[in-house]
């Protein structure tokens, strides 16, 4: 399942400073805006204890982590929709992913220019916010009038097209989200075929410096509150420690983020966050061979679990042998949890559970 995240926010917030120390990509991090041209992107493991539990026990060859991509993009400003800055190009590149990262400046540095001057995260998320409303209300008006020379008296799908779009007009008018709005489900069947920007679900990263990671720090509490209200994510990091964790051994990465009072490196954070925002969950094979996650929305049934693997696994589904990771680990694998009777035989009903240990059955 393809993942991405856009990293965005105004020039100089550190983004593609994130976006190298989560990716060791090296794109581009000068104290300039529009430093960024083309959108970089870098396809990176998303840290999962329990496959290197799983490894372990199984003695595995090969360990395959489930995967999310990250998007570089440039920095927008004031006037991005109208083609101000790098404008339009960028948030086309914003179209193409799944959910975005708002990186938000909640740090003071002399060295390092602010694009507006002071530093004020809430306006500075605004300015990004109302740049994504304005060219989603840009591509309505667009569409409204391009369906309206097609539309004809007895063309129900256009004429409810039409209707969804007048309803998402009139939100982003009121300076709004899209994402705000309720839709019933033939509105989420056409909403997959319109790429509001707005749309998108999105966690706001309030950056800051080396030193104030771990204090309180009234512009974090700002952005943390401007999120809650507004039903989105909210994290923190320090851009500067991710680069510097970046370039540890796993081992050494480990000690110095015990030594900082972390629990989780930001990628960690941004991912695990990512996959709420996205109602993603993974499930677990694992065996001589290989040990490996796999991503799938929250809801899928084994059978279209099983697909994700391999399609015929998914046409020809039998049933699911499926243990719980806790048990698994417990009992130590599934040969002891299937003494146990623990070991559970699922049909084409069940509904997979995050942390899974799965082995399907099949015939072609």
């Amino acid at each position: 399942m393809a993942l991405s995240i856009g990293i965005l926010g105004l020039p100089n917030v550190g983004k593609s400073t994130l976006f190298n120390a989560i990716t060791n990509a090296q794109a581009d991090a000068q104290n300039y805006p529009f430093c960024t041209i083309e959108p970089n992107s870098g396809i990176v493991a998303i840290p999962d204890v329990r496959l290197d539990v799983l490894s372990k026990m199984s003695k595995t060859e090969k360990t395959i982590n489930a995967a999310i991509e990250f998007v570089d993009i440039a920095g927008l400003v004031k006037g991005a929709s109208k083609g101000e800055g790098l404008g339009n190009k960028f948030l086309s590149n914003i179209r193409e992913v799944s959910a975005l990262a708002h990186v938000v400046r909640c740090f003071d540095d002399d060295n390092v220019t602010h694009v507006n001057a002071t530093l004020d995260p809430i306006r500075d998320i605004e300015i990004i916010n109302l740049e994504l409303i304005l060219a989603d209300l840009d591509m309505a008006d667009k569409m409204i009038e391009n369906l309206g020379k097609k539309v004809k008296a007895n063309d129900k799908e256009i004429l409810a097209r039409i209707v969804l779009l007048k309803k998402i007009k009139e939100i982003l008018e009121d300076e709004k989200p899209v994402r705000n709005l309720s839709f019933d489900e033939n509105e989420k069947i056409l909403m997959k075929t319109m790429n509001f920007l707005t749309a998108k679900k999105i966690i706001y990263v309030a950056n800051v410096s080396e030193d104030m990671l771990t204090k309180q720090n009234s512009f974090t509490d700002k952005v943390k509150e401007f999120a809650l209200n507004s039903k989105d994510e909210f994290a923190i990091i320090s851009a500067k420690i991710e680069e510097e964790i970046s370039k540890l051994p796993k081992q050494e990465k480990q000690e110095y983020l015990e030594m900082l009072g972390i629990e989780y490196s930001g990628l960690e954070v941004i991912a695990k966050e990512c996959f709420h925002l996205l109602g993603l969950q993974t499930f677990l094979t694992t065996g001589v061979k290989e040990t490996r996650a796999w991503t799938i929305n929250q809801g899928t049934t084994a059978p279209k679990a099983a697909g994700v693997i391999h399609t015929d696994f998914e046409r020809g589904f039998i049933r699911a042998n499926i243990v719980s990771y806790n048990d698994f680990v417990e009992y130590g694998g599934i040969k002891q949890t299937r003494e146990k009777g623990l070991l559970r035989q699922e049909g084409k009903e069940y509904i997979m559970q995050d942390g899974d240990i799965v082995e399907f059955l099949f015939n072609v």
